[in-house]
């Protein structure tokens, strides 16, 4: 059972999950700091000195925190865009695949569409040159 186990988490997909969790938790926690020291500070001082973390209504004895749920959005949307621009960047890096070679061949007699292969026409039983 130990055997199974460690070819199950020895496979190249589990080892490339547990780095990409793994990354993504530091990715994160960088940009929960672009977002809460740096973007949300400068978003707040342009209106006037709000500081968004501490916006909240209260309805009864429950406190709604809409300061805390602004930042959270501001670093999905940061997320969300820093990952769009990584996958845009991949996908410009690889190259198309390079054209297959015709399998079909037009007829100079019959103009008919034959094998690349063909010596003889099947339509009109011309020759062909190779």
């Amino acid at each position: 059972m130990f055997k199974e186990f460690r070819e199950f988490v020895m496979r190249g997909n589990v080892l490339d999950l547990a780095v990409g969790v793994i990354i993504g938790g530091a990715f994160g926690k960088i940009v929960g700091s672009l977002v809460n020291d740096i973007l949300m500070p400068l978003i707040g001082l342009l209106m006037g000195g709000v500081d968004f973390s501490s916006l909240s209504v209260s309805v009864g004895a429950a406190e709604l925190k809409w300061g805390l749920f602004v930042q959270t959005i501001v670093d999905f949307l940061v997320i969300a865009f820093v990952i769009f621009l990584i996958v845009k960047s991949a996908n410009n890096l690889k190259k198309a695949p390079p054209p297959a070679d015709p399998a079909t061949k037009e007829c100079p007699y019959c103009i008919s569409v034959i094998s690349i292969k063909a010596t003889r026409c099947p339509h009109c039983t011309s020759e062909l040159k190779v």
